[in-house]
């Protein structure tokens, strides 16, 4: 027999035989889903029902790559998507032919001035370039791409020593920063250490801050030499004993650290208005030692620190905090409650103990895993919540004592100078870094299967995560936004963007008429 015979008996011989094991395999499979009784479509429609969960399953990735356009979807659609990405991988926010806003909806719009500051009029500190890696591409056809990163020093865009913002002025040692925008809690648990040590390393190459989230302070966190803001939440990781009793010891070792710049108390948080959560296949030994927990454990942390009952008595352990740190101390709220909200800022004015910065968390906040009753309907949308939150500072008199994180979906310059005149001093970002180290929104952060490595501890799947290669898209992604946001203080008119405040923003309701945010924040909260 000749060769090409041969070769042809056998591809003869595989058909058959694939025809023949698709055919068992139906009939199998006919036989099983006639005798199941947990699906009612299966027993009707033997194999051709599988086909229907087959479809549901990939449903979510049909949509987002194939369905819906470029302004739907959620939580991010894919044009968010993109503004995220561009700017990390190719440090490129530009557009072409128009906006893709739907402009007859009701939104804000910075205003323009008529005589807009020239670029070398701003006041920039641009006096150590950055060095990082940026994608360019090479060849982009139907189906094929080349890009390759290359080495570049870019403008890091820094805020003067003018117009820095110092946090905790009063103490010891005050928290300096000369960036607008950094890293929202996120833990070391519900990120892989891969994931961390990627943000850590370009948070500190930008020279911005990063909160490690409720779970603790790990080696990974340190290792980007980034400033660190100490998140302190209701199960006191990090800072705890055995027991789950708050170990002054450990607190005043985290004080000394000199990465730790400050440290916040997490009384709630725009993804989840409850305790934190942990599946216990995400609790290796490594984070148990940190937390003080048992490995391979779920975890759940209380709804609220359960020593703490009042207002008297969280701001006495804010002050307690302060005197053995010496360092800036803050709290993370989610508005609901303005009641509440009223008495918390009473208090503070009462006993004169004021935190040192206030975290205002959107109800639109999602790195948490939670409930879905909790992620849809409770606590404030930000652009609501910041008004609220900066008319009672103003009304009691202490504003200018504390300093205000805003955070919740801020992915853009636009976005995040709107939060600035809306009352924030400064913003924090999450989801959008997670992005820039390779989340593709498959949303399985809670299960510890994430596919590209970011929300999961399974050393396997970790490996995706190229720390050296993305650490670069986050350094990209900070310069980027701030790049943005002089451009927005140019052309409102202010040398710097922390200079951007009530005076440069409107807002346009449905019906066409035009506010300033005064008769914003009426239209939204009457004061009593």
């Amino acid at each position: 027999m000749t060769f090409l015979s041969i070769l042809q008996l056998i591809v003869n011989i595989l058909f058959f035989v694939i025809i023949i094991g698709g055919i068992i395999a139906c009939i199998s499979l006919y036989v099983i889903d006639k005798r199941q009784k947990h699906h009612s479509v299966l027993r009707n429609y033997p194999v051709l029902g599988r086909v229907r969960y087959f479809l549901e399953s990939i449903g979510p990735e049909l949509r987002q790559y194939l369905i819906l356009n470029d302004n739907a979807g959620k939580p991010f659609s894919r044009k968010q998507y993109l503004n995220i990405v561009m700017p990390g991988k190719y440090k490129n926010r530009i557009e072409s032919f128009g906006s893709l806003r739907k402009f007859e909806e009701p939104g804000f719009y910075l205003q323009n001035t008529m005589f807009p500051v020239d670029h070398d009029e701003l006041e920039i500190n641009q006096d150590e370039q950055m060095s990082t890696f940026i994608y360019e591409i090479s060849n982009e056809g139907l189906f094929d791409r080349k890009e390759e990163q290359k080495q570049k020093d870019v403008d890091p865009y820094k805020l003067t020593t003018d117009n820095q913002i110092i946090i905790g002025g009063d103490l010891k040692h005050p928290f300096i920063v000369n960036r607008l925008v950094g890293q929202s809690g996120m833990s070391y648990g519900a990120l892989g250490k891969n994931a961390i040590t990627a943000l850590s390393k370009g948070l500190g190459r930008s020279g911005s801050w990063m909160n490690t989230g409720e779970g603790g302070l790990s080696d990974h966190h340190l290792s980007g030499e980034c400033d660190i803001i100490f998140q302190i939440g209701p199960g006191l990781f990090g800072v705890r004993d055995k027991e789950g009793n708050f170990d002054e010891k450990e607190f005043i070792e985290k004080a000394n650290m000199k990465q730790v710049k400050a440290f916040e108390l997490k009384l709630a948080q725009g993804a989840k208005t409850r305790g934190g959560h942990i599946e216990g296949a995400k609790v290796t030994e490594e984070i148990a030692e940190i937390r003080n927990v048992t490995p391979f454990e779920t975890v759940n942390s209380p709804n609220r620190f359960e020593f703490l009952h009042n207002n008297k008595e969280l701001l006495q352990f804010v002050q307690k905090l302060r005197e053995l740190s010496d360092k800036p101390v803050g709290i993370k709220i989610v508005v609901g409650n303005i009641n509440d909200l009223k008495k918390l800022i009473h208090e503070m004015v009462s006993s004169n103990i004021i935190p040192d910065f206030i975290t205002v968390d959107g109800g639109e906040g999602g790195t948490g895993a939670t409930y879905q009753e909790l992620v849809d309907t409770v606590g404030l949308p930000l652009f609501s919540a910041l008004p609220i939150l900066d008319v009672e500072l103003k009304k009691f008199k202490i504003r200018d004592k504390v300093k205000v994180f805003a955070s919740g979906k801020l992915i853009t310059p636009d976005q995040i100078a709107i939060a600035l005149a809306l009352g924030a001093d400064l913003v924090n970002v999450a989801r959008s870094l997670m992005i820039n180290v390779g989340c593709i929104m498959a949303q399985q952060c809670h299960t510890n299967n994430c596919p590209v490595g970011v929300a999961t501890t399974d050393p396997k799947k970790e490996s995706a995560l190229v720390v050296s290669e993305k650490e670069y898209r986050v350094s990209n992604y900070i310069v980027s936004l701030h790049e943005g946001l002089f451009n927005l203080a140019a052309a409102v008119g202010v040398k710097s963007p922390n200079q951007i405040n009530e005076n440069h923003l409107l807002y346009r309701s449905a019906n066409g008429n035009v506010m300033n945010v005064n008769q914003y924040k009426k239209s939204i909260y009457k004061e009593n």
